[in-house]
């Protein structure tokens, strides 16, 4: 299981519309330098549903020559297409990543044998590590912890990114595979719950924010020092919250630009953040950043 710790889901920095691949790279070596343990391109939070394949294959490109070698690289190959998925799986592999992070099928709607048979397709089509992302925010589809068991006994799925937000279903996962899997919280405010609950990492937007923070709290929690991780966590917590004010990645691309770390751009549908919203955001930054 390569994917552990503090992984960060990286945002795509856009200038006049294009692809920013200056601020890309030193948003990367920013996340390596702040003690990100695994880097994520191409998830919802990299806006991947609007990138096209040749801006995702060069997404993916710089963020192993930055990684270079130092910590892992997962990269978004979902698609609601399996062939598609497999293809972008293929093409991943072929540029080095240690492995793909695979979201359950949106709008389609598939039973739990099509979500087992989709998942499958991938794993069989690579020899890399398979993280399944069950989102059903966003996929409207739930992989159920039954499925997720059938789909352990696969070999290369090693993972599961788990935004479902409950923690109930994380335990039933945790009973069902025990160690054969690498539990990862999908949301930032669930990270102590899972780490404690026997997960080891969060695929994290926050970290983009503030990478060392989120680093010592994955720390803390995965030491077992439950007081200051529970301390930091609160600490955290108005950040967590207001990152999802409106639709990520929104607002932790207000945050970012309020720290002058890109330019506040988004490609449609998706559009910058309201600016009823946006002082309360900046606030929240600038204080977690200060304590």
């Amino acid at each position: 299981m390569t994917f552990q710790g503090l992984l960060t889901a990286l945002v795509t920095p856009f200038k006049d519309g294009a692809v920013d691949e200056q601020t890309f790279r030193t948003l990367v070596r920013r996340q390596i330098a702040g003690g990100a343990q695994g880097l994520v391109p191409c998830g919802t939070t990299g806006e991947a549903p609007t990138l096209s394949v040749d801006e995702q294959a060069s997404i993916v490109g710089w963020t192993i020559e930055e990684a270079a070698g130092d910590v892992p690289v997962m990269a978004g190959i979902g698609s609601n297409c399996t062939a598609t998925a497999v293809a972008n799986a293929k093409r991943a592999e072929a540029m080095g990543v240690q492995g793909v992070l695979a979201t359950a099928p949106y709008y389609n709607k598939p039973t739990q044998e099509g979500l087992y048979l989709h998942f499958k397709a991938i794993a069989e089509a690579v020899g890399v590590e398979v993280c399944l992302y069950d989102v059903p925010g966003r996929s409207v589809v739930h992989i159920s912890p039954r499925t997720v068991a059938r789909l352990a006994e696969i070999e290369n799925i090693t993972a599961l990114k788990d935004a479902t937000g409950d923690m109930a279903n994380a335990i039933d996962v945790r009973r069902r595979c025990g160690d054969s899997l690498a539990l990862l919280s999908g949301d930032d405010f669930t990270t102590l719950p899972f780490l404690a609950q026997g997960g080891v990492g969060v695929i994290s937007v926050a970290a983009n924010v503030v990478p060392e923070k989120m680093r010592a709290l994955v720390d803390l929690a995965r030491q077992g020092d439950t007081e200051n991780a529970a301390a930091l966590s609160e600490t955290l917590f108005p950040l967590f919250r207001d990152l999802f004010l409106e639709s990520n990645p929104i607002p932790v691309k207000a945050a970012l630009a309020h720290l002058g770390l890109l330019t506040d751009g988004l490609r449609l549908p998706l559009t910058p953040m309201s600016n009823g919203v946006r002082p309360g955001l900046f606030e929240t930054v600038d204080r977690v950043l200060a304590d």
